[in-house]
C-alpha cells in the first residue's frame, strides 16, 4: 500500500554524520525511527567524513589547475557513495530505500560550476517514490546545469539540496543533522565555552554562514527564508532539541553580539596605486568571467576621476587560486596586493551596530590584547575585522569571552 498522504520529513545528514560504516548504520536506524511514527523520508546524504578534500587533493596531485567542469565529475562521486551505501543499510534493515543522485531528483542549476545555484527542482521521481512507500536517499551538494552538465553546489551545498527539496515537496519539517546539537556561539574547537542558540532568525544565521560558520550553508539559509521553511539544526546521535531557524525576531535581544564566527581560508586584495573606472570594470568582469565569488568589495574615490578598491576571496570554493593570483598579476603588474596571512573575525547580531558601543569594544579589547586590525566592514547584523591568520583564534576567545561569557 502507499503512503500518499502522510507527512513528508527531510533529514539532512553531514559528512561526520556518515562517516564510517557503524555510522551509517546508526543513521540508518534514526532514520527507520522517523518512518515509524507514520512519515515518508527523504534524506539528504553528504560525502563521508573527509572524501571531498581527499577527492581535491587526487586532483591537484594529478594536474596543477584541474577544470572546473572536470572536478564537480570528479567532487559529485562523495556523495554518491554515502547514498547508496546508506539505502543498502535500510533494505538490508527490511526497509525499502531508493538513492537518486541530484539529477535523478530533479535539481536543476545555473551553469557555474564549482558554486552553482538551485534554479528549479522537479521532484516528480522522488514523489513517485514516496507514494509507493519507499525511503527516499538523495546525494547533496550536487545538480544538473540547464546546459544538462553535473554541477556542484559549493562547501556545505548538501544543506542547499535539503532545503530545495523540502520547499519542493511540501515537507512538513526539515532537520540538518550534524555531530553538533545546533548553532553555537562560536567554534567548539576554539572556544570550548561555546554555548548552544535556541533560536536565530534567518537573517542572523545567514550572516554567521557568509561569515565562515560552517554549521548551515548561506544560499540554503537565504532558500529557506524565501520558501518559508524552519531550519532544526540538531545532533545526529544526541538527544538535544538543537536550534531553531526562523522568522524570529527578539526585541530585548537587539544590540546583542549572539555569535562570534571566523573564517581563516580568505585573501584580501586591494588596489596599490589608483584605477580607472573602465580599469574597475576590465577587473570586475574578469571575476564575472572566471564564474568567481567574492565579498566586501570597497570603491572610494581617488584624485582626479580615479578610485582606490579592495574585496575580499573566499578560497572555499575557489579551487585555482594560483592560477588566477598568476592572471591577475600578469594584467596588472605591480598594481594590486595579495594578503594571504590574514583571517577574518566578525560579531553577529541583530541591531549590532546601532550605536557605536559594539565596534568600539571589539577595537579596544582586540588592540590591548595585542591583536592588530587591518581593515573592518560592517552591517545591520555584522560587523567583521580583519586580523593575522595566527592570531585569529585568540581574537576569537577573547571577543567571545567579551561580548557572550560576560553577559551569560
Amino acid at each position: 500500500m502507499g503512503k500518499k498522504g502522510f507527512p513528508i520529513i527531510v533529514q539532512k545528514y553531514g559528512g561526520s554524520s556518515v562517516a564510517d560504516p557503524d555510522k551509517l548504520r546508526r543513521v540508518a536506524r534514526r532514520i527507520i525511527e522517523t518512518k515509524e511514527r507514520g512519515n515518508r523520508i527523504v534524506v539528504v546524504v553528504s560525502a563521508m567524513g573527509d572524501t571531498t578534500d581527499r577527492l581535491l587533493k587526487l586532483a591537484r596531485d594529478v594536474v596543477k589547475e584541474p577544470t572546473a567542469r572536470e572536478l564537480d565529475m570528479l567532487l559529485s562521486v562523495g556523495e554518491r557513495i554515502s547514498m547508496t551505501l546508506l539505502s543498502m543499510c535500510l533494505n538490508e534493515m527490511g526497509h525499502p530505500a531508493k538513492s537518486f543522485t541530484g539529477s535523478q531528483s530533479g535539481i536543476i542549476t545555473d551553469t557555474n560550476h564549482a558554486n552553482a545555484r538551485i534554479v528549479e527542482v522537479k521532484p516528480k521521481r522522488i514523489l513517485e517514490a514516496l507514494d509507493s512507500g519507499l525511503i527516499v536517499i538523495v546525494a547533496g551538494y550536487q545538480g544538473v546545469s540547464i546546459e544538462n552538465e553535473v554541477t556542484t553546489l559549493g562547501r556545505g551545498g548538501s544543506d542547499t539540496t535539503a532545503v530545495a527539496l523540502a520547499a519542493a515537496t511540501g515537507a512538513e519539517y526539515l532537520e540538518i543533522c550534524s555531530d553538533v546539537d545546533g548553532v553555537l556561539s562560536a567554534d567548539p574547537r576554539i572556544v570550548a565555552e561555546a554555548e548552544k542558540i535556541e533560536t536565530l532568525s534567518f537573517e542572523e544565521m545567514q550572516e554567521m554562514a557568509e561569515a565562515g560558520a560552517k554549521v548551515l550553508n548561506s544560499a540554503a539559509v537565504e532558500y529557506a527564508k524565501r520558501a518559508g521553511i524552519k531550519i532544526h539544526s540538531v545532533s545526529t546521535f544526541g538527544p538535544g532539541a538543537g536550534t531553531v531557524v526562523g522568522d524570529f525576531f527578539e526585541n530585548s535581544k537587539t544590540g546583542m553580539v549572539r555569535s562570534v564566527v571566523s573564517e581563516s581560508e580568505i585573501v584580501f586584495v586591494s588596489a596599490k596605486d589608483d584605477f580607472s573606472l573602465p580599469e574597475i570594470n576590465k577587473i570586475i568582469d574578469f571575476f564575472d568571467r572566471e564564474r568567481i565569488a567574492y565579498k566586501q568589495f570597497t570603491l572610494s574615490a581617488a584624485r582626479g576621476g580615479r578610485f582606490d578598491f579592495s574585496l575580499i576571496l573566499p578560497l572555499e570554493n575557489l579551487h585555482g587560486f594560483e592560477g588566477v593570483k598568476i592572471r591577475l598579476a600578469e594584467n596588472y603588474r605591480g598594481r594590486l596586493l595579495f594578503a594571504e596571512g590574514w583571517g577574518a573575525l566578525s560579531l553577529i547580531g541583530e541591531g549590532i551596530n546601532n550605536d557605536g558601543k559594539n565596534m568600539k569594544t571589539a577595537l579596544s579589547i582586540l588592540t590591548n590584547a595585542g591583536i592588530p586590525v587591518h581593515d573592518i566592514h560592517t552591517s545591520r547584523f555584522r560587523i567583521s575585522v580583519l586580523v593575522d591568520r595566527d592570531k585569529l583564534p585568540d581574537a576569537v576567545k577573547t571577543c567571545h569571552r567579551e561580548f557572550i561569557e560576560k553577559k551569560g
